[in-house]
C-alpha cells in the first residue's frame, strides 16, 4: 500500500435502495461499477434500506458490499457479523395484525428470512405490485420478483417480523397507528407509494441513522467521514446524521431541505456521478 493510500480518508457510504441505488428495483450498471470502484479505493459501502434481507435479490447485491442496514435500521450486518436484529415484540405484533385485519388491509410481514402475506390477500397484493413495476421502463418482472418471488406460506402463529409494508387499507395509516398505540410509527411506502392508505409500519424510535451509527462504530470510522444517500421519508434521520447527507433530486421536500447536497436520480446514474464529484472513485 502506498503512502498516499495509507493517508487517504476512508469513508463509510450508505445507499438507500429504491429511488436511490435502484430504479424500480433494477440497478444501473454505472451504479454497480461505482460501488466496486469506491470499495477498491478502500471505502466501505453499505446498502441502507427499508427492505428486509429477504427482499434483496442477487441483482441488487451483485456489486458487493461491506454490509447492510435493512428494515430501516432494525437489522445491521457488517461483513459476516450481525450487530442488530430487532423484531416486533409479540404483544405489539398481535395488536398490529389485529387492527390491520379489521380494516381488510393488504400487507406483507417482513422478516430477514422471509416475507409473508395472508393467503386471502395474495392475489390483491400481486396485482398491486405488478401494476407498480409496470410503470418502469426497466424489466418489470425483475423489479417485482424481489417481493413476489420471496413470499412464504403464512404461519399459524405470525412470524417474528421487523416491519410491515401495507399496500392498501380501508383507513389511512395514521388511523392504524393511533389505534395500535404509541409504540408504532409509519412512513410512506418506499416501494409503491399508494397514498395515505398505504405505508411502512415500524417500531417507533428505530431509524436508519441507528444502523449507520452501529456500523461506523463497529468499523471505527468517525461520523464526519460517513456519507448517506436517500430519497424518501425513511431517509430523513440517516441523511441528517451522516457527515455528508445527499438527497436525490425530486426527493421528499423535507429531505431536500436538510441535505448537504443533491444527486441525480438513478436513471441518470446519480450515484456514479456523485461518487466522482466527492472523490470516492
Amino acid at each position: 500500500m502506498t503512502a498516499e493510500a495509507k493517508s487517504r480518508t476512508i469513508h463509510a457510504i450508505f445507499l438507500d435502495v429504491d429511488g436511490t441505488y435502484a430504479d424500480f428495483g433494477v440497478v444501473p450498471e454505472a451504479h454497480s461499477q461505482a460501488v466496486q470502484a469506491a470499495r477498491a479505493n478502500g471505502h466501505k459501502v453499505f446498502l441502507c434500506t427499508g427492505r428486509p434481507v429477504s427482499m434483496l435479490p442477487e441483482h441488487i447485491l451483485d456489486a458487493g458490499f461491506d454490509g447492510l442496514i435493512a428494515s430501516a435500521g432494525a437489522y445491521v450486518k457488517v461483513a459476516d457479523e450481525v450487530l442488530v436484529d430487532r423484531r416486533f415484540p409479540a404483544d405489539l405484533a398481535a395488536r398490529t395484525l389485529a387492527v390491520l385485519d379489521a380494516y381488510d388491509s393488504v400487507y406483507v410481514l417482513e422478516a430477514q428470512e422471509s416475507l409473508h402475506v395472508r393467503p386471502e390477500a395474495e392475489q390483491r397484493l400481486r396485482a398491486m405490485v405488478e401494476s407498480h413495476f409496470e410503470q418502469s421502463g426497466n424489466d418489470p418482472a425483475k423489479g417485482s420478483s424481489a417481493i413476489l418471488g420471496s413470499l412464504s406460506p403464512w404461519l399459524v402463529s405470525s412470524p417474528l417480523f421487523a416491519k410491515v409494508t401495507v399496500f392498501d387499507s380501508q383507513v389511512p395509516m395514521a388511523s392504524i397507528v393511533a389505534e395500535v398505540g404509541e409504540l408504532l410509527d409509519v412512513v410512506a411506502n418506499s416501494i409503491a407509494d399508494e397514498g395515505l392508505n398505504a405505508g411502512e409500519l415500524f417500531q417507533r424510535g428505530i431509524s436508519k441513522a441507528d444502523g449507520v451509527a452501529a456500523a461506523i462504530a463497529h468499523l471505527g470510522i468517525a461520523q464526519e467521514n460517513s456519507i448517506a444517500f436517500g430519497d424518501g421519508q425513511n431517509d430523513l434521520e440517516m441523511v441528517a446524521y451522516a457527515g455528508i447527507g445527499v438527497a436525490i433530486e425530486g426527493s421528499h421536500p423535507e429531505l431536500l431541505r436538510l441535505a448537504d447536497r443533491t444527486a441525480l436520480p438513478p436513471h441518470r446514474h446519480g450515484i456514479a456521478v456523485a461518487f466522482a464529484e466527492l472523490g470516492l472513485i
